[in-house]
Order: C-alpha cells, then sequence, then structure tokens
C-alpha cells in the first residue's frame, strides 16, 4: 500500500520536464562532471557531493535528456523514509500506528508549493537518511545511525539536524555510553571523510561550510523574507490542519509523545530557519517529525476520530496534487524560450554564460557554460528575494571574480544572455560584466526581458 501511495503522490512530478532551478543546477553539475569536471574545482556550489553524484550516476546510466530517472528515484527515497518512520511506529506504539505514520507522511510529503515538493532535490533525498538516522539509534545500532546521519549531511548540510534526536536517544538509552558515543562519531566521520578525500578536500571544507558567510545572514529584503516564510508554514499547516489539534490535545494532557520526537522537530524547524532564506523545499525536512507526532497523538482518540483525521489529509493531499497537475509554470515557459534562443544562435561547441538565477537554460539548450559559476548568486550573493544592500561583486563568494575573469579570458563565450530582468544583480550594478560586455559584444536579440549579447566579429 505505501508503494502505490508513493507513486501516486508523485505523479506531477512526472508531468513537467523539470520543476525548479534547484532541479537545473544539479543536472548542470551532472553533465559538467560527466565531462571530466571536479566537484569543488570545476564545478562549484554550496551543497555537499551526494546529490550531484546521484545525478551524475543517472545521467550515465539513462542519458541526460530527461530527469525521469531522478523523478523514479524520489519516488523510492519517499516510499523508503515512509517505510522506516512506520517500522519505528510500528515498534513504539503497534501496527496500527506503523500504518498511519507511513500513510501521514506520504500525504504530508506534497503539502507545499509543488516546485518544492515535487522536485527531485537535496531535501528529498536527506529525508531517508534522517528516518534512517532515528530508526537504528531506537534499536540501539550507533555505528548505523552515525552514518546514516553523514547520508544525510553529505545530501544537505541541514540534514545533520537529526544528530540531536539521535543524541537523546543515545544518552536515554545506551548501555556503554562511550562505546556508543565512538561507534556514533565513526559511523559519521568514515563517509563525510571519505566524501571529502574523494572530491578536493580543502574545497569540500570551503563550499560546504566556510565559504557561505554572506549567505547565511539577515541582512536583506527581510519583508520579502518573512512572507516566504509565513507562506510556506501556512502551506505546511494546512496540509496538517487536521493533525495539529490532535497532537495539542495530546501535549496538554500530558500523554506527549516521546521527548526525540519533539527534538527531532525543532531541529528540524531549526535547519529551516538556517540561513534565513525560508524556501519552501527547507520545509519537507518537518514532514517526517510530524508524521511520527501526529500517530502517536492521534492513538489516544476514538477510532472514527482518527480515520476522520485521515481522510481529511488525504483531502489535503489531493488538492496539493491537483495544484501540481495543472498550475502554469512561467519561469519553466520563460527558460525554455530563452533556451530554444541559444540553440538557434550557437552550436553545440560553442560555450555560453547565462548571467541569472536560472541554470536550467544551460541544460534545457544543451550548451556547456563559460564558467563554473552556474548562476549570478554565486558571483553577487543574489538569493532568496534579497533586493540589493548586500548584493554585488564585493559580497560573493570570497575568490569567485578573479577565477571568474580567468575562465572569460580562457574561453570566451560566444554568447551572453543577460537574464537579470531589472533585479539587483543587473550588468549596470556588476562592474565586471558590464566591461566585459562593453568589449567585443553587441546586443542580437530580447526574449521574455532577457538580453542576449552575441561576440562581435
Amino acid at each position: 500500500m505505501l508503494a502505490a501511495l508513493a507513486c501516486l503522490t508523485r505523479v506531477p512530478s512526472f508531468v513537467r520536464p523539470l520543476w525548479n532551478p534547484d532541479e537545473g543546477f544539479l543536472a548542470v553539475q551532472a553533465g559538467l562532471l560527466a565531462q571530466g569536471g571536479r566537484l569543488y574545482e570545476t564545478v562549484v556550489d554550496r551543497k555537499p557531493p551526494l546529490v550531484p553524484w546521484l545525478y551524475e550516476a543517472a545521467f550515465a546510466v539513462c542519458g541526460s535528456g530527461s530527469l525521469t530517472p531522478l523523478r523514479v528515484l524520489a519516488v523510492l527515497a519517499q516510499l523508503l523514509t515512509a517505510a522506516l518512520l512506520a517500522s519505528v511506529a510500528r515498534r513504539r506504539w503497534g501496527d496500527t500506528a506503523g500504518r498511519t505514520a507511513g500513510i501521514l507522511y506520504l500525504l504530508l510529503s506534497v503539502g507545499l508549493n509543488p516546485e518544492d515538493a515535487q522536485a527531485a532535490v537535496f531535501e528529498v533525498f536527506i529525508l531517508p537518511g534522517t528516518a534512517a538516522a532515528l530508526w537504528c539509534a531506537d534499536r540501539g545500532r550507533w555505528g548505523g545511525a552515525g552514518a546514516a546521519v553523514a547520508a544525510a549531511f553529505l545530501a544537505k548540510q541541514t540534514g545533520g539536524a537529526v544528530l540531536l534526536p539521535v543524541a537523546w536517544l543515545l544518552h536515554r538509552q545506551a548501555d556503554a555510553p562511550r562505546t556508543a558515543v565512538l561507534r556514533l562519531a565513526a559511523g559519521f566521520a568514515v563517509p563525510v571523510l571519505g566524501a571529502a578525500l574523494l572530491t578536493d578536500p580543502a574545497g569540500f571544507l570551503f563550499w560546504t561550510v566556510t565559504g557561505s558567510a554572506t549567505y547565511a545572514t539577515l541582512s536583506g529584503s527581510g519583508l520579502h523574507v518573512l512572507n516566504r516564510a509565513l507562506a510556506n508554514a501556512a502551506l505546511l499547516a494546512g496540509a496538517s490542519a487536521a493533525l495539529i489539534p490532535p497532537v495539542a490535545r495530546a501535549l496538554r494532557d500530558g500523554r506527549g509523545p516521546s521527548a526525540d520526537l519533539w527534538l527531532w522537530l525543532a531541529s528540524s524547524a531549526a535547519a529551516v530557519t538556517l540561513g534565513f532564506h525560508f524556501f519552501g523545499h527547507y520545509y519537507l525536512q518537518l514532514t517526517a517529525p510530524i508524521a511520527l507526532l501526529a500517530t502517536a497523538a492521534l492513538r489516544f482518540l476514538p477510532r472514527e476520530r482518527q480515520v476522520s483525521a485521515v481522510l481529511a489529509s488525504v483531502c489535503c493531499c489531493v488538492l496539493f496534487l491537483a495544484w501540481g497537475l495543472f498550475a502554469p509554470r512561467a519561469e519553466l515557459t520563460h527558460a525554455q524560450r530563452l533556451a530554444a534562443a541559444l540553440e538557434r544562435r550557437t552550436t553545440s561547441a560553442d560555450r555560453v554564460l547565462v548571467w541569472g538565477m536560472h541554470p536550467e537554460t544551460y541544460w534545457l539548450s544543451g550548451r556547456t557554460p563559460a564558467t563554473r559559476f552556474l548562476t549570478a548568486g554565486l558571483l553577487t550573493n543574489y538569493s532568496g528575494g534579497r533586493d540589493g544592500p548586500r548584493v554585488g561583486e564585493k559580497y560573493a563568494v570570497p575568490g569567485a571574480w578573479p577565477v571568474f575573469r580567468r575562465e572569460m579570458s580562457a574561453h570566451r563565450p560566444a554568447l551572453v544572455v543577460d537574464d537579470s530582468r531589472g533585479r539587483p544583480y543587473a550588468p549596470d550594478r556588476v562592474p565586471t560584466l558590464r566591461r566585459l560586455l562593453a568589449t567585443g559584444y553587441e546586443e542580437v536579440d530580447r526574449v521574455d526581458g532577457a538580453v542576449l549579447y552575441a561576440r562581435a566579429e
């Protein structure tokens, strides 16, 4: 039953070629890695390597023309997460609770904007690791718990937040705490150190930990970010509307779930907050602990009330699925039109520069980026609605601009696309890019507000 539900809740993910820029970023990364690029050297991002490697492997087996293989892997990731949560609930509260936990998780997993819930991106692949960490800790398998935390961390840094409930369970359950701590630490350290050695250790440390100080800050468009935080919280709360009252009632009556589940929810909420961007897909980390908390609380309700809560969650899920199937995606249409223009004006051997926040344009057009920096965000700190105060060359990832200038000299792009469309990283606010365009490029086309510049002969 869980397998069928996992497939059903992911149906919308298969109806579009691409859901958001993160999928585009990963697709372009995978293509560059397949061409001999090296992660954190010639291919860069602020994320750990597991998901780029997953994309690269899927493309190697199935080809790079479609994200369908990644959609299938996302279904499997959600199914594995649901099965692990069901197993935890069954061990603690019985068979009925196990079935309820798995079902509730899959119903909640789509309770966000479809471009966040249906995309095959980092947070989806965090979730099996976080659920596996709690599953192992619940059984006293501390080495396995550490490895599962490492898997979540290597999908995205915030996956490491599950270490807090794992540490709580170790404190409460371990017969030999010192040995358990050593096993947990070794289980975590070995995969992480292995990933660092397989890439570039210094680059791994810089891009995943130390090089993101300007990105993780409160400064910028505070009201815009606050609105996004509240909107995405409201969406997930709407998807969980039938489950919130039972949890609140159980907590009020002193029959609340185990402390480790509250710690899991709290640490996941802290992970959502980290960086102060509040993108919708960040909220996916909350769905697993919410499902277990709700399962624990529903046990105290009469049977008919339990059924009503699950059915109400089914209805919410149907609404989100309909949204995913039928809602238009204007930015995807823009990227597709822009990609078509790139295909007309360049050859597959040409390198191009798309100056914007939509790296999927490279993948959709089949063109190779002229730089390792796939978005303007890495070179200007633009992200998540920042509207100017900390956007510009001096706020770039440290050392990025000298590298960018060398790349522009080594392989000057055949076409430059200014896709800023009035945003604060437009060329007139970025001196290096402005000089590049002024010395050897001329405007040749406009597509939905994006300006195309070709090399002057």
